[in-house]
C-alpha cells in the first residue's frame, strides 16, 4: 500500500510527479527565441515576399522584361500603366526588377552556401587535426587575405571572363577563406574538451568525431558568420555586374539595370534610383535577419 501524506488540516498533498519535462533542444530554443524576435521575423517575412515575387516572376510582372519599345523610353513612375517607369529600352521596370531578383538573389545565396560547405570543411579538418594540415590549410587561406575582398572578386572574375558561372566561382573563392578561419577557430575551442577526449578514447574515428560531435557545437558561429555574409554577396555581385564582369544583357540584374541607366540619371533619377533601392532593402534585410539569428544562436545570452 502507499502511504498518502497529509497536510496540517488533514487533507491529501498531491503526489510530485517523478518524471520532468525534458530540456528543449539548442534548435527548438533557437526556433522559440525566433518567435518573439519581432524585426526578424518581419524582415525574414519581407526576403521570403521578394524571393516568392522572384520565383513567380512570369506569373506577376505585368510586362515581358526583355520587350523594349523606343516611343516608351524613361517614362515616370505610374505613367499609363507602367506603375515603376521605363527603362532607356522601354522596357517596364517593375517586370525587370521583380526578373532581376532572380539573378541577384542567385548570385547572393549560391556563393555563400558553396564556401560554407568547401571553407567549413576544411576548418573543420584544419581544426581538428592540427599540425602541418592545419599550417597547410591556413597559411593557404592567409594568401587570399592579402588582397581586399573587392579587388579580389574583380581579379578573378575578370581573369576567368564575364558570366554568371565565374562570378560564382570568383564571389566562392572570395567567402572561402573568412569561413574557414571562423570554423577552424571554433574547431581549436573544442577539439579539447572532455566529451571528445572520451569520443577518442572509445576509439572513435576522427571521421566520427568531427561528424557527430564537432560539427554540431560548431555549425551555430559558422551558420552565424554565414548568414552575415549574403548581403555582402549581394553587393559585390551587383558590383561585378555593374562593372559588365558578372551577369551578362539582357539578362535582367539588378547591378546591370545599375549599369545601363546610369548614363540616363539627370534624365530620370527616381527610375535610375530603382535598382539600387531593391538592393539596398534586400541586403538590409539580410542584415537584420542575421543579427536575430546570432541573438537567438546565442546561448549565453
Amino acid at each position: 500500500m502507499t502511504e498518502t501524506t497529509l497536510d496540517a488540516a488533514g487533507r491529501p498533498l498531491a503526489a510530485e510527479t517523478s518524471t520532468r519535462a525534458a530540456p528543449a533542444g539548442y534548435w527548438r530554443g533557437v526556433a522559440r527565441r525566433l518567435r518573439y524576435d519581432y524585426v526578424t521575423l518581419l524582415f525574414i517575412a519581407l526576403i521570403a515576399a521578394i524571393a516568392l515575387a522572384a520565383i513567380f516572376a512570369p506569373l506577376i510582372a505585368p510586362f515581358d522584361p526583355y520587350k523594349s519599345s523606343m516611343i516608351y523610353r524613361l517614362k515616370p513612375i505610374g505613367y499609363r500603366g507602367f506603375l515603376l517607369g521605363t527603362d532607356e529600352l522601354g522596357r517596364d521596370m517593375l517586370s525587370r526588377l521583380t526578373y532581376g531578383g532572380r539573378s541577384s538573389l542567385m548570385m547572393g545565396l549560391t556563393p555563400v552556401i558553396l564556401a560554407t560547405a568547401i571553407g567549413g570543411s576544411l576548418g573543420l579538418v584544419a581544426g581538428y587535426l592540427g599540425g602541418w594540415v592545419n599550417a597547410l590549410i591556413m597559411r593557404t587561406m592567409d594568401v587570399f587575405y592579402a588582397f581586399p575582398s573587392v579587388l579580389l572578386a574583380v581579379a578573378i572574375s575578370g581573369t576567368l571572363g564575364g558570366g554568371v558561372v565565374n562570378g560564382l566561382i570568383a564571389l566562392t573563392l572570395v567567402f572561402i577563406p573568412p569561413l574557414c578561419r571562423v570554423a577552424e577557430g571554433a574547431t581549436t575551442q573544442i577539439r579539447d574538451r572532455d566529451f571528445v577526449e572520451a569520443a577518442r578514447a572509445s576509439g572513435a574515428s576522427a571521421t566520427s568525431i568531427i561528424f557527430y560531435h564537432v560539427l554540431r557545437n560548431v555549425s551555430a558561429p559558422v551558420l552565424i558568420y554565414a548568414s552575415s555574409l549574403i548581403s555582402v554577396s549581394i553587393l559585390l555581385a551587383a558590383g561585378l555586374s555593374f562593372l559588365g564582369l558578372g551577369v551578362e544583357p539582357p539578362t535582367a540584374d539588378w547591378g546591370l539595370m545599375l549599369s545601363t541607366l546610369r548614363q540616363s540619371i539627370y534624365v530620370q533619377p527616381l527610375i535610375c534610383a530603382l535598382p539600387g533601392l531593391a538592393i539596398f532593402i534586400v541586403s538590409l534585410s539580410f542584415n537584420l535577419v542575421s543579427d536575430g539569428l546570432r541573438q537567438a544562436m546565442d546561448v549565453r545570452s
